[in-house]
C-alpha cells in the first residue's frame, strides 16, 4: 500500500481535513501547506497527484502521536532519525500509540473488519525485526485495521 493510499484511508477513518493534516505534519517537524496535503490526496492518475515519501508520512504519523499524547521529552541522543524506512510494522506501531490502543482494543477493530486474530499474532507484529516470532505486517492486515477504525470510530 502507498503512503498516499494510506493518509487517504486515514483521513476518512479519522475524519481529517487538509488543514488538520498539515497541522500534524508540522507538528511531526515537516512543514507542509494544505494545497500539498490536496496533491498527496489525489489518485495516481489524476493531474497534480504527488508522491508522499517517508519523511512526510512519518510527520504525520509523528505529529497524530503528539496531538493525541503530547509531546514527548527528549532524552540526550534520542532525537528523531529521519533515515528510518518506514513499514507497514512501524506505521501500525505509530497507529497503535497514537490512538492508545491495548491489544484488546486492537483485537476488536480487527474482529469488525472480519479479521480473527490471537493475541500472540498480534504481538508478533510488534517485536523487533530479528525477533524469533517477528511477524511481517501486510498491506492487507494495515487495510483492514483501518476499515476496523473506519466502521468504530461514530
Amino acid at each position: 500500500m502507498t503512503h498516499n493510499d494510506l493518509l487517504r484511508r486515514l483521513r476518512y477513518a479519522l475524519k481529517l481535513n487538509g488543514e488538520t493534516i498539515a497541522e500534524l505534519c508540522a507538528l511531526g517537524g515537516e512543514e507542509i501547506t494544505p494545497i500539498n496535503v490536496l496533491k498527496l490526496l489525489k489518485k495516481e492518475d489524476e493531474p497534480g497527484f504527488v508522491v508522499c515519501d517517508d519523511l512526510v508520512m512519518g510527520a504525520f504519523l509523528d505529529g497524530l502521536i503528539t496531538s493525541r499524547r503530547g509531546a514527548r521529552e527528549q532524552s540526550a541522543g534520542s532525537g528523531r532519525d529521519g533515515t528510518a524506512v518506514l513499514n507497514n510494522n512501524l506505521i501500525l506501531r505509530k497507529l497503535r500509540i497514537a490512538l492508545e490502543l491495548n491489544e484488546d482494543a486492537m483485537l476488536a477493530l480487527l474482529a469488525k473488519a472480519g479479521v480473527q486474530l490471537s493475541k500472540s499474532e498480534l504481538s508478533a507484529m510488534f517485536r523487533a525485526r530479528g525477533q524469533k516470532n517477528y511477524k511481517i505486517c501486510g498491506d492487507q492486515f494495515l487495510r483492514n485495521f483501518i476499515r476496523g477504525l473506519t466502521l468504530s470510530v461514530p
